[in-house]
This record gives structure tokens, C-alpha cells and sequence, in this order.
């Protein structure tokens, strides 16, 4: 029997690097298995913010590639103001350390791009798209976004042949992601991202939703069904590693780290052990895969706690992986903000799979903390929550002093991407 083809409209794909370009390379990867053929539409000349060449690797040797170029200023952006990082979804400057160029572009980002710098390759792509899914009998399509333009490629799509069945998957909310608030907004461009946002979650067949909290957003803004995929982590990546013996009681971070998502809560409680506790003091390391912020970096000198760091920067997805495989704790923060309870990070499928304990801190009632409520190694904690961060940390570092292993309690198992891909066939087949 012949698959059923489908089609994913995606910005990122390798060499990107980043948690973006996982998800859809890994239903890509086991979408055959479910009954049905992907083929892959992304940009030839894209720019891509991080790059991981290992990647490429992972490609589905015989995955249909589909490429288009695209025009978009980005690179004239950087170019013009290379400090700025205006034109980087979720990592602003606090306003009052904005230069008058960092806002001018935040300004020219919200305004005049929208509802993103990408929105030049939608006319194009319609127009390429719509031969090609005709002549290839397609008559299902993914879009998948940040960058939200693409879900306008699936719309005029879906306008042009109301035949097609429109999946659209939000990795990130739209207008009710935090920094949305934060683009310096006219009231017609304010307008204009709710109306665009409208048009797609209520033409879509099916909106796909990566957290709980989203989902219920979406449904209240009139999509017509909505489903929960959330990300998950690949199996195979931790068949064959073997914990090692640390040293140091290791508590890393992996991913970016900006200023909004800072836990300086976890930062004066780590101080305050090393002021108290010389023994803790001598046993505690940092580590951090990532760009990790100025500002971050700057709260960490402030709590005597820099010389306890390491710094790796970007590193590739499996040397990611094997740092916090061989950690003694890991980190994961969010945005304090009622608006953030919805975001699941990708790394905490990962981190739930080296079954290491997890210090989630975020907003109250946040998604997260729903996921992490059957994982018995984990405290998910508010950013100003010291005595909850401090027991678990102390209680952390007791049982890798006394080398007490504990195995978490979880089903996290259904989060693998495999599990999650079985879901996402039945969108495409049903």
C-alpha cells in the first residue's frame, strides 16, 4: 500500500541548530513507519541563528527535500547593528538597556515585518506550493512555526484548495507569547498580528498545540480543533551512554539563557550554601551549554558563584546530551509571567530521560509542573520559592554524597519521539 503523503512547511532544518529543527526532523524520521511519506519544504539560503552540522546526519536518507530561496533583511539587520538582538524571537534587552538603534529595530521588527522578517517568502512559495502539491497528489500540509509566516503559506494554501488538510503547528504562541508585548507595537500593528492569527487558527483543520495551557488559548480564539503534541526526546540517543562518577556535585544548564529567564533564586540560595557550608563550597560546580546572557553572567558574579562555572557555549547536540546525562542536577527556567505557563521547553523531555533529578523553576501553575507531577526527582518552583530551591538542592547533594541513586518514578516514556510521532500519523491518515 502507498503512503500517504505529507507535506511540512518549515524554516528550520540542518544544518540550523537549536531545538526548533528537532521536532519535525524526528517525525520525519519516523512518520514511514505510521503509513505515511514526508517531504520537506525550507528555504536554499537561510539565516540561521545557531548551526549544528551534526544534524545533517540525522536526515532520513531518503527524505524528499524541497528547497526555494528566500529574501529576508535579517542579515542586513546584524549587519547594520550586530550587538542588537532585536531580531531574535524571546531574547531582547530589558528596555531601559536598549540602545536608540536596538529600538529603533525592535520598532521596524513588530511593525513593519509582520508578523515576521520571513513574511517575503510567503508569495513566492504559494506560488511554487501550489503546482507542486497538485502535481504530486498531496492533500495533506504541515506548517510549522516561529516563523509564524509560514502558517500564511498554509493559509493561502488551504484558500486556494479548501481540499487540503491544514495542520498548523504553533511550536510557540503567536500574539500570546511574553515578548509579543514587548515589540513596541502600533494599535493597526497590534491589529494585524490578532487578525492574521485569527484567520489561521480558525481556517486550519487542526491546530497543533506543544502545551496544555496553549491549547485552551487556541480553542478560546476560535480555533475549530486543537490537539496537544508536545516534544519529546529520541530514545536512541541515550541507548548506549554509561553514567560516570563526578567529581564535583554538577548542576548544569543546557540551551540559551537570557536575562528574562534568569533564576535568581537558585543563585542566592546556591550563595548562601557556599557561605554557610565550606564542604558544598568545595564540591559544587556549574555547568552551562549555551549562550548564556551578559546579564545572567553579571547575577552570577554578583553571588560569588563565577568561579564555579563553566561556560561551554554552543556545543552540538550530543556532547549537549552527554553534559547533562553526567550531571548530579539539572536546570530548567522559565519566564516568571502568568503569560509563560504554557511553554514546555524541548530539553525537559531530554532531562526527564537521563532520569537525573530536575530543578524546573517558572510561573506559578505552570505546564511544566503538570508534566513533572509523576517525576519523583524533580521540584518545580516559583522564582521567588528560596526554601523549596534550597531542600532540593541540599537533598540533591546528600544523595550524591552519600552515592545514594535514586530512579524518578515517571511515564516519561510517552514523550518519546517515536510515541509522538504514532499521534501526529493519525492527524495526517484520519
Amino acid at each position: 500500500m502507498a503512503l500517504k503523503k505529507v507535506l511540512i512547511i518549515t524554516y528550520y532544518w540542518p544544518p540550523a541548530g537549536g531545538p526548533g529543527v528537532q521536532r519535525w526532523l524526528k517525525f520525519s524520521t519516523y512518520l514511514p513507519e505510521f503509513g505515511v511519506e514526508p517531504l520537506v519544504y525550507s528555504p536554499e539560503n537561510p539565516s540561521y541563528p545557531i548551526i549544528d552540522e551534526s544534524l545533517i546526519d540525522e536526515i532520513p536518507a531518503n527524505l524528499k527535500h524541497i528547497q526555494t530561496k528566500i529574501w529576508e533583511p535579517y542579515q542586513i539587520a546584524e549587519k547594520l547593528n550586530p550587538k542588537s538582538k532585536a531580531y531574535k524571537a524571546g531574547q531582547f534587552e530589558k528596555p531601559e538597556k536598549q540602545s536608540f538603534l536596538t529600538k529603533i529595530s525592535v520598532f521596524v521588527r513588530g511593525n513593519f515585518f509582520i508578523p515576521d522578517a520571513r513574511k517575503f517568502w510567503v508569495k513566492p512559495s504559494v506560488q511554487f506550493l501550489g503546482n507542486y502539491i497538485f502535481e504530486n497528489q498531496i492533500d495533506t500540509i504541515v506548517s510549522t512555526g516561529p516563523p509564524h509566516s509560514l502558517h500564511l503559506i498554509g493559509l493561502h494554501l488551504k484558500q486556494q484548495n479548501p481540499d487540503l488538510n491544514w495542520l498548523a503547528d504553533f511550536r510557540d504562541p503567536w500574539t500570546q507569547i511574553s515578548y509579543h508585548s514587548e515589540l513596541k507595537l502600533t494599535n493597526s500593528s497590534q491589529k494585524k498580528h490578532k487578525e492574521l492569527e485569527s484567520k489561521v487558527l480558525k481556517t486550519a483543520d487542526t491546530v497543533i498545540a506543544t502545551s496544555f495551557s496553549d491549547a485552551k488559548s487556541y480553542t478560546a480564539l476560535g480555533a475549530k480543533k486543537v490537539e496537544v503534541i508536545t516534544n519529546g526526546y529520541e530514545e536512541s540517543t541515550f541507548k548506549n551512554l554509561v553514567k560516570k562518577q563526578n567529581s564535583k556535585f554538577t548542576i548544569t544548564y543546557s540551551g540559551g539563557l537570557e536575562i528574562a529567564r534568569n533564576p535568581l533564586v537558585l543563585w542566592k540560595v546556591l550563595n548562601e550554601l557556599i557561605k554557610n557550608n565550606s564542604g558544598f563550597s568545595n564540591d559544587l560546580e556549574l555547568n552551562f551549554y549555551g549562550e548564556i546572557s551578559k546579564g545572567v553572567q553579571n547575577s552570577l558574579h554578583e553571588n560569588q558563584l563565577k568561579t564555579f562555572c563553566k561556560f561551554k557555549g554552543y556545543v552540538s547536540h550530543k556532547e549537549s546530551i552527554e553534559g547533562i546525562f553526567n550531571s548530579n542536577a539539572l536546570l530548567l527556567t522559565n519566564f516568571p509571567d502568568e503569560k509563560s505557563k504554557g511553554i514546555i521547553p524541548g530539553k525537559l523531555f531530554e532531562y526527564m530521560a537521563t532520569e537525573n533529578p530536575i530543578l524546573a523553576v517558572g510561573p506559578s501553575g505552570g505546564d511544566v509542573a503538570e508534566i513533572l507531577k509523576d517525576y519523583s526527582l524533580s521540584a518545580y518552583c516559583t522564582h521567588c520559592d528560596e526554601e523549596k530551591v534550597q531542600e532540593f538542592i541540599l537533598t540533591t547533594y546528600r544523595n550524591w554524597k552519600t552515592n545514594t541513586v535514586k530512579h524518578p518514578s515517571s511515564n516519561y516514556k510517552n514523550y518519546s519521539r517515536k510515541s509522538l510521532t504514532e499521534k501526529l500519523s493519525t492527524l495526517i491518515i484520519d
